[in-house]
């Protein structure tokens, strides 16, 4: 059977458009995982007594996991596979700390479309928002996705 892709192209995204994904809750294990992989061992991370004395209280999860988050499930939404070409920028402010436990969501909204250098192609500009449980967003920012047309 082949391949058969599920994603939209260029031509079908419209300005205004916005998705919402599923949930995921951010467990010890992602954190853990997440420090090994990245080297990432700030006592933020991974020393609860360190954290009592913080402002936080308690150990928060990286801000780039939740970068991370988004783009796992912005990915099971289905509209980037197999149209995407390449990611050209991200950027993200991070705007809440994220606590183990903390459920996220992410809502992608379509801000702007340019048409390619190459008839086959062009760049969509998405707000990026990422939520918790509780309905703060915890990170913010925009994506710059190059699409099949």
């Amino acid at each position: 059977m082949l391949y058969q892709i599920r994603g939209r192209r260029f031509d079908e995204f419209q300005v205004g458009d916005e998705f919402l994904t599923a949930s995921r809750t951010v467990t010890e294990t992602d954190v853990v995982m997440f420090m090994y992989l990245s080297g990432d061992f700030n006592p933020l991370h991974n020393n609860e007594e360190y954290m009592k004395g913080s402002p936080f209280k308690t150990r928060i999860a990286q801000g780039t996991l939740s970068l991370v988050f988004a783009q796992g499930l912005a990915n099971q939404l289905g509209i980037f596979e197999g149209t995407t070409i390449a990611v050209l920028s991200k950027t993200m402010r991070f705007t809440a700390p994220v606590f183990f436990g903390d459920t996220l969501g992410l809502k992608l909204k379509v801000l702007e479309k340019k048409e390619g250098k190459k008839p086959d192609r062009g760049v969509i500009t998405f707000e990026t928002t990422v939520f918790n449980q509780k309905g703060i967003n915890v990170l913010e920012g925009e994506w710059n996705i190059m699409m099949q047309r």
